[in-house]
């Protein structure tokens, strides 16, 4: 079957690279690569413009290698150029968190967030969880993001894991 421009099961190939999903590819990422390196300072460096310190969740270069957390990259068709990324990280065995959702601004409303994260959902299914959640701002610069939980099926739920509540956090979750 070709891929198709979702990243649904029948829609994911498996190579030697990674997964094509359409015309992108979702591969394990090991954070050492300039590319995503960079994408990831561009990350935090916005974050922190919109979001005040003790307000900002996102996870650095070395939090988002720790054990209980598995990150992926995207890159275009040819693998040569970054598109986005996005992490799972295990909460309990039956609930995990998606960290890192990151499009690299120039492919922002191309289905790159889309893909990656029906790439998470599907693995989280793959895993055996019950549960996914998520913290993303609450400001009008996240609204995007709200809109593409939300059409996922992510639905608004109070603070989870170490989370407390905060007026600059939206938290969701979804049954898997």
């Amino acid at each position: 079957m070709a891929p198709s421009n979702r990243c649904t099961k029948a829609g994911i190939l498996a190579d030697s690279f990674g997964i094509r999903c359409g015309r992108m590819t979702i591969k394990l990422d090991d954070l050492t690569g300039a590319a995503i390196q960079e994408l990831l300072r561009s990350h935090l460096q916005s974050l922190s413009a919109i979001s005040p310190p003790e307000s900002m969740h996102a996870l650095d270069l070395n939090a988002l290698r720790k054990p209980e957390i598995t990150f992926w990259s995207v890159w275009d068709a040819t693998q040569s150029e970054l598109l986005g990324c996005g992490a799972l990280k295990e909460l309990e065995p039956q609930h995990a968190e998606i960290k890192s959702m990151r499009t690299a601004v120039k492919h922002l409303r191309k289905g790159v967030a889309s893909a990656v994260l029906q790439y998470i959902l599907n693995e989280a299914k793959r895993r055996n969880y019950q549960r996914l959640s998520l913290e993303t701002g609450s400001s009008s610069e996240f609204i995007p993001a709200r809109t593409l939980y939300t059409k996922f099926g992510f639905t608004p739920c109070g603070p989870f894991a170490d989370y407390i509540e905060d007026p600059n956090s939206v938290f969701m979750t979804r049954r898997v």
